[in-house]
Order: structure tokens, then C-alpha cells, then sequence
């Protein structure tokens, strides 16, 4: 998983912390490594997941009403706990902040393979759209991209494996689509299901890391996938796994009609 390890430290004096922030599974990791500054123009649908004001975990717009993000974000955690900030290329400031309606967590997440990794938040009250706030075109469903088509991911999550310090400005990287028959020789047959997609760069050096989880993998301006989990951040050899949005579908049109 690619969340904010650091980020315990920051609620030391906030009652409830995020359940996924007292585990390690799956080699936890997720920020944008390899990457550069990115205007929020260029990605409108990216905003920041904030647990009491602090950036913890990334997400997309699917619609005014709707923001797709990670299941292990959400996992133990109340309407209350968490808010989405939208429109800012800057991690804690500016933007619309919106209070969260209701978590739609998918029913089938299995926190112990990070299978069925998804969330659906519906908004409290809809976001003004903008140039720096729209929604992200979704795939058809059982959509398959083919191998080594160019993606980028976005998000606020640390630039190096094993740094304590999250960018202040957005950060996006384009990196590729591996074929699922070479994941999941890396990881194994086991660890990788068709609710999975992978994606990386020869000789790593470009992947998202800590703090990006739940944000967007996009083809072109269509979510093909939500940054999820990896061994590391950007190791050679080890793509970064995301939730693979056309194997998910149904579970937003169920959820929004979308």
C-alpha cells in the first residue's frame, strides 16, 4: 500500500488514526518517484484525501458528486474522519474542501492481498467545476490497455523510498503498462489478480510511492488505474500495482449510476 507512513506521527494527538497506517502489508509504499511539478490544470481530476486536515492519501473525480480513491484509504475510517481538498496543485491549501456524504468501500476488499482496492466517496455537497476541478473520463468496462502504453500518476506523495517529507506541489511521472504475465512473475501468481494492473519503467527510477495511494494512473485523460501498493518505490524490476478501473466498473455504476 501507498500511503503515508509518516503521517502517524502527525496525528500523535488526533484520537483515531487510519487503520492501514498501523500495518505493513504488501511492502507499503506510494509517492511519485522520478517525477516533476504539474499544474493541477493538467490533471483536474486529482485532489488530496485529508484525515483532520492532513494530506494521507489521493483520489480522482469521477463526476460533481463522486471521488474514486483506494480501499485500504478508507478501511476503518467514518464519513467524519476525512475530507477531499480539490483544485489546488497545493497539497494542504486553496482548492474547495468538501466534507464526505457517505464511503462506498467495495464489500469484497481483501485488505490481505489488496484485492478489490476501491473506494467510492460521495460528496456532501458538489464541487464547482472548473479548469482545475473535472472530472476523469472512465473506462469501458473490460477494457484492456495494451502493454507499454505511456501513463501518467499523480500525486503529493515523497519523491524518494524511505523519505519523511511530502512535496508541497503536485508531482506526475509517465511511466508504462507491464504485461500481467510479467508481474506476476515478479510478484507471483497469487499476489496478482485480474482487479490489478501494473505499470513502470526499465531499470526503475520512475514509480508513485508513499502518499499517493488511491490517486489516478490515467491513459491519455481516461482512469485506467488507482495507485494501490509495490514493492518499494520504483526498484528495477518492481512495477507499481494499481486497481484496475475497467475490471472494477461495475462496482462505480453501481455505486453512481456513472
Amino acid at each position: 500500500m501507498k500511503f503515508v507512513v509518516l503521517f502517524a506521527l502527525v496525528l500523535a494527538t488526533v484520537s483515531a488514526v487510519p487503520p492501514f497506517l498501523h500495518k505493513n502489508k504488501f511492502f507499503p509504499d506510494g509517492r511519485i518517484v522520478g517525477g516533476s511539478d504539474i499544474p493541477i490544470e493538467q490533471v483536474p481530476w486529482q485532489v488530496s484525501l485529508q484525515y483532520y486536515g492532513q494530506h494521507f492519501c489521493g483520489g480522482s473525480i469521477i463526476s460533481e458528486k463522486y471521488v474514486v480513491t483506494a480501499g485500504h484509504c478508507t478501511e476503518g475510517l467514518t464519513k467524519g474522519d476525512i475530507s477531499i481538498r480539490a483544485g489546488t496543485s497545493i497539497r494542504e491549501s486553496g482548492g474547495q474542501e468538501v466534507k464526505i456524504a457517505k464511503i462506498h468501500q467495495n464489500p469484497k476488499f481483501d485488505s490481505s492481498i489488496i484485492d478489490y482496492d476501491i473506494t467510492i466517496l460521495e460528496l456532501a455537497t458538489p464541487l464547482k467545476l472548473s479548469d482545475k476541478v473535472a472530472p476523469v473520463k472512465l473506462p469501458e468496462n473490460g477494457l484492456v490497455w495494451p502493454d507499454d502504453t505511456e501513463v501518467l500518476v499523480s500525486g503529493w506523495g515523497t519523491t524518494e523510498e524511505g523519505s519523511d517529507t511530502l512535496p508541497t506541489a503536485l508531482q506526475g511521472v509517465t511511466v508504462q503498462i507491464v504485461s500481467y504475465t510479467t508481474c506476476r512473475q515478479v510478484y507471483g501468481e497469487d499476489a496478482i489478480t485480474t482487479r490489478m494492473l501494473c505499470a513502470g519503467v526499465n531499470g526503475g527510477g520512475k514509480d508513485s510511492c508513499q502518499g499517493d495511494s488511491g490517486g489516478p494512473l490515467v491513459v491519455g485523460d481516461v482512469l485506467g488505474g488507482i495507485v494501490s501498493w509495490g514493492s518499494g518505490c520504483a526498484r528495477p524490476k518492481y512495477p507499481g500495482v494499481y486497481s484496475n478501473v475497467a475490471a472494477l466498473r461495475d462496482f462505480i455504476t453501481e455505486v453512481t449510476g456513472l
